[in-house]
């Protein structure tokens, strides 16, 4: 049986900074197409847990070593990604320390969720509003009113 082709896999990180007030979260600008201000993340490994990568790309992007604490939810819509079908598991993280942009992060920031900037990339405006309900409610992503019904 010939292997299916499948979606890429990334895993993305919503960082809160406990040391600062609010816990407010970090944002990168993308060095690379598509830009924009964007969810530290990158692709999964071969042979690497989802979750791993998560903590990884963290490290990679912004140098902070963060302690997952919730899987926000699995963001799988195929036009998310201009560069190809990518499907993304984002957690919630939390790190202290101050940001430093490095690998594919050209620049990172610190952000209240009531001053995020107007472009962000990917499906990233939704994935901060469901983390804004998360925050509200601690209630993780609802799956999509089209399969919930009946």
């Amino acid at each position: 049986m010939p292997k299916p082709v499948t979606p890429l896999l990334a895993a993305d990180t919503i960082i809160e900074l406990t040391d600062y007030p609010g816990r407010p979260v970090v944002l990168i600008e993308r060095a690379y197409p598509p830009y924009g201000w964007a969810i530290p993340g990158g692709f999964v490994d071969v042979g690497e847990r989802v979750e791993h990568a998560a903590v990884r790309e963290a490290q990679e992007e912004v140098g902070l070593d963060v302690r997952l604490i919730a899987l926000l939810g699995l963001y799988s819509d195929p036009s998310r990604d201009s560069r190809g079908h990518t499907v993304t598991a984002c957690y919630v993280a939390e790190a202290a320390g101050t940001p430093v942009a490095a690998d594919d992060a050209k620049n990172c920031q610190i952000f209240s969720l009531d001053e995020l900037p107007e472009i962000l990339a990917f499906d990233h405006a939704q994935v901060l509003a469901d983390y804004k309900q998360f925050r509200d409610t601690g209630q993780v992503t609802p799956l999509p009113e089209d399969l919930t019904k009946g």
